[in-house]
């Protein structure tokens, strides 16, 4: 705790449960390059917790994420959960993405923030910003 008794938060944890666990597994430490921190089992049931570098926790409310859904794809796409990872080569890493069965939902683009953005589905469900800094 701090002095002002307000809980330190130390890690940013997005749990998401999906159905095929393998091809999850498989695309965000494979292709995406999430390093395996640590994996445990349960009676019937697995868990991986991958890296994703430094996390950060995006609030926006429905008119920007919609104003960002407009830049990326150019219509409203997203539901109240969207995950973005910065990579070094966003058209590269859609384009692996892509051949292991994300669906590209618009290639990569140039944001008026600087960033060249793609967005995707990606396995459980998630809705993806693959996303490289210009500069």
């Amino acid at each position: 705790m701090t002095t002002d008794s307000r809980p330190e938060v130390a890690e940013l944890r997005l749990v998401v449960t999906a159905e095929d666990y393998e091809a999850a597994l498989a695309f965000y430490r494979d292709v995406l390059g999430l390093p395996e921190r640590a994996a445990f089992t349960s009676p019937g049931g697995r868990v991986t917790i991958l890296e994703a570098g430094r996390a950060t926790l995006e609030i926006a409310d429905p008119p920007h994420a919609a104003y960002i859904d407009t830049v990326e794809v150019g219509r409203r796409a997203a539901g109240h959960i969207r995950v973005a990872f910065q990579v070094p080569d966003a058209e590269a890493a859609t384009r692996r993405a892509e051949r292991a069965g994300a669906t590209v939902v618009k290639d990569p683009v140039v944001t008026p923030w600087n960033s060249l953005n793609a967005r995707l589905e990606g396995p459980a469900g998630l809705q993806l910003t693959l996303f490289e800094e210009l500069g």
